[in-house]
């Protein structure tokens, strides 16, 4: 998944276009149903001796042609071709379901105003938690799902009671299910390195930030036409971040909200002693020329060139996974001993390395979806969604249609535990290759947790070096040392609020600040940086945003039971 890539532009103008223009899996058997009657949804086993099945009210996927309209809120989202790939036309052939993508053309704030003015919403709208969702639900524009949460199997099975909590809205009915909801740690945040390099320089300890300064030394020494350590996108925080999270413990706000814990109250970020640390590390290591010079300019497909060519010796940014992946295989077919790996997190000397965390998840992914009133039959869109996050529809998107040619072929007599074809998987890598490629946009709710332990077990077998990369290093590295943000959830204020006009306001003093105290040219200009936008930050109410954030984080521990 990319960084929120993009975040939302803020939909103020969209709200007052609409204004003027409208003036306004538990319950029952928690098996999945068989791979071959997937139409068939829970709650309609138990036929009567006669052969009769029993009705139910649950909407029956499978029995008629279901057309879902789709709208991904991002400048970036192109939905995949439905019905082009493996998962997507499985769905379309047995469930004859066809969803139609309603493109942004890159501008997703323009778009949506556009689709609301003519009253033109798709019936699923996929989009950041937050207050454009609460504009959406005050002007009347969002089905409320809770009728069909309790009554359809798999939300109603994983989502948590603080889940559901987090998910509702001020008048207390739930519009938004999120996507890669969990309740247990991953992502692939994190350090990895060169291997060829590594080996070259002698395999030596990499665990703090002194070894690691002392390593991008030798590489800068001994390999000058590599970049000793790439960021990737420092623009959007990347490297940066991760390099703050090595000098400090239970780093899990990061720089979201330019504010750290500090006992019961957010406070500044600039005078957090971890963060200035950092940042004079980061400036040293650019002064010194042993990270990316053009950390700030550069494009994802200038990192990943590099990353294809070898060109870095150490990488820590928020998602390398992917892009490692190709790279190392790409590496392996001139040289076997080529490649990357990820490495446990570094950490300043002292500092417990078990409570360092490079990258954070939360527990309600990083978008939601909506279904909207234009919707004609809400509840068989909402009966997709549900089959989507539930076993079936979990295994079909993320290892495509099942069988005896497939990489798994129906379930085991629990309904829940998926019959690995080892075979398949060690035969044919790259047919999973372009399943998972799509996977990331066509998940829209995704079941971690099942993904994450079904992928545990079905691969526990499988020698190490014979898992593919990003399996590989996520069990053993990336999950495990990612930590919870999800007591920061709605931090955002509404962009039209006096607490989101000076969110902005500081935002932009934020990002002026971060850049040049990247390049400052000593230590003590690094720190006059911070200190003079602390200062500039107070002036325009910083402190009200801080107490904001504060208030959220005190509501969302309550509703989390800390």
């Amino acid at each position: 998944m990319k960084n929120k890539r993009n975040l939302l532009l803020s939909v103020l103008s969209v709200f007052m276009v609409f204004t003027l223009v409208v003036g306004c899996s538990g319950g029952g058997n928690t098996s999945a149903p068989p791979a071959n009657d997937p139409a068939k949804q829970e709650g309609s086993e138990g036929q009567e001796a006669s052969g009769e099945s029993p009705k139910s009210d649950l909407y029956e996927l499978g029995k008629e042609e279901l057309n879902v309209s789709f709208y991904g809120n991002y400048g970036w989202y192109q939905m995949p071709k439905w019905g082009k790939d493996p998962a997507s036309k499985w769905v379309q052939d047995n469930l004859k379901v066809t969803v139609t993508a309603v493109s942004s053309g890159g501008n997703n704030a323009q778009k949506l105003q556009t689709m609301i003015a003519g009253d033109e919403l798709p019936d699923i709208i996929w989009t950041d938690r937050g207050p454009d969702v609460e504009r959406l639900r005050e002007a009347g524009m969002l089905v409320p799902m809770d009728e069909y949460i309790e009554k359809y199997p798999n939300f109603k099975k994983s989502l948590s009671e603080q889940h559901l909590a987090l998910l509702r809205s001020p008048d207390g009915k739930i519009y938004q299910l999120p996507n890669y909801y969990t309740q247990q740690p991953n992502g692939n945040a994190g350090y990895a390195i060169n291997k060829k390099i590594y080996k070259a320089l002698g395999s030596p300890k990499l665990e703090t930030t002194d070894d690691l300064y002392t390593y991008l030394k030798a590489v800068k020494e001994k390999f000058p036409d590599v970049i000793p350590f790439e960021t990737g996108l420092a623009k959007d925080g990347h490297g940066i971040d991760q390099i703050f999270s090595s000098f400090k413990e239970n780093n899990f706000s990061f720089t979201r909200f330019f504010g750290v814990p500090d006992g019961d109250k957010i406070v500044s970020i600039y005078k957090d002693p971890g963060f200035r640390e950092s940042v004079v590390f980061t400036a040293k290591l650019m002064r010194e020329k042993l990270m990316t010079q053009d950390a700030n300019t550069q494009t994802e497909d200038q990192v990943r060139e590099k990353a294809m060519n070898g060109k870095f010796a150490v990488i820590a940014t928020f998602d390398p996974m992917k892009m490692l992946a190709t790279a190392d295989s790409e590496l392996k077919k001139k040289d076997p001993e080529d490649g990357y790996m990820f490495i446990q997190p570094i950490a300043k000397e002292g500092l417990d390395r078990t409570k360092i965390y490079p990258g954070t998840y939360n527990q309600l992914g990083w978008n939601v979806a909506l279904i909207t009133k234009n919707s004609k039959n809400p509840e068989a869109v909402f009966a997709l969604l549900d089959w989507m996050t539930g076993p079936e529809g979990s295994m079909v998107l993320n290892w495509g249609p099942p069988g005896p040619d497939g990489y798994w072929d129906g379930f085991e007599a629990d309904g829940v535990t998926p019959k690995f074809n080892e075979e398949k998987y060690l035969n044919d890598p790259d047919t999973l290759a372009e399943i998972n490629g799509k996977a990331g946009d066509l998940v829209w709710v995704g079941n971690t947790m099942f993904l994450d332990n079904t992928k545990k077990e079905m691969l526990s077998n499988v020698p190490a070096d014979q898992i593919d990369f990003s399996n590989r290093w996520q069990m053993e590295i990336t999950w495990g040392t990612q930590g919870d943000f999800t007591e920061f959830l709605g931090w955002e204020p509404a962009p039209d609020s006096e607490v989101g006009i000076i969110r902005q306001s500081i935002r932009d003093i934020w990002l002026t600040a971060r850049a040049k105290a990247m390049y400052a040219k000593s230590d003590e200009e690094a720190l006059q940086i911070l200190d003079k936008a602390h200062e500039d930050s107070m002036k325009l109410g910083y402190d009200k945003f801080l107490e904001h954030v504060t208030n959220v984080w005190t509501e969302n521990k309550k509703e989390l039971g800390k």
